[in-house]
């Protein structure tokens, strides 16, 4: 990184630091230090700390395995991450989606699976879950391996899903503040609905908003 960025400022005539000097008042300071150290250390370590920590608070380890787990599922470079452990692991972790007997034929499909499509050519050069469902489907192998394609539609929602649940808990911090606590739970549900899908109730027209409170019951006068 640090000879892309002297690389760049050279280009651009951006006068550089030198990372060998100093840094800071020598005579405010104990111990002296090289601009670098104070870069690497002070700085880029601190913030990796953070990020670090912020991934750790927002991801809980039943994430973090389900996370491993799906990656069981890649197929890119001819299958060569594919491991059976990890998406067997992942199905038991959606016990309503596998009941017994379906997981212990999970194992035995996933080997017919792996070395039918490994040298398939159609599968060959793909670069995620979704190639590999959409391949699947286009050559009917969703119905030859269906419960190798319910786990991938599995793994497939989970980001959907995880970042939905992200973004309602996100929202709800914005609209239950300490000053509106007292919310109801019908009335919270309706307004979380508006700032979720925001994007779809821009499409809808004011006119026909006040046309259906005007249809609701007779009013002394016309909304619109």
């Amino acid at each position: 990184m640090l000879a892309q960025v002297t690389s760049f400022c050279e280009k651009n005539n951006i006068l550089m630091l030198d990372m060998a000097k100093n840094y800071g008042n020598q005579r405010n300071r104990k111990y002296v230090i090289t601009n670098r150290h104070h870069f690497e250390v002070e700085v880029f370590n601190t913030v990796l700390d953070m990020q670090i920590q912020e991934l750790g608070n927002r991801f809980s380890e039943v994430s973090t395995s389900l996370i491993e787990n799906m990656s069981g599922l890649n197929p890119c470079d001819s299958f060569a991450k594919f491991d059976i452990p990890k998406i067997v692991a992942f199905s038991k972790m959606y016990p309503n989606d596998f009941n017994k007997e379906e997981r212990g034929c999970l194992a035995g499909d996933l080997s017919t699976f792996y070395h039918t499509l490994k040298e398939d050519d159609k599968f060959a050069k793909l670069t995620g879950l979704s190639d590999l469902a959409r391949v699947m489907v286009e050559n009917g192998k969703n119905e030859t391996f269906p419960l190798v394609y319910r786990t991938l539609k599995l793994a497939l929602v989970l980001p959907v899903a995880t970042a939905t649940v992200e973004r309602c808990f996100s929202k709800m911090k914005l609209i239950k503040t300490d000053l509106r606590n007292r919310m109801g739970e019908e009335y919270l549900n309706n307004a979380l609905i508006c700032a979720v899908e925001k994007e779809t109730f821009y499409k809808v027209k004011e006119e026909d908003v006040m046309s259906r409170f005007q249809a609701f019951k007779n009013r002394r006068g016309d909304i619109i």
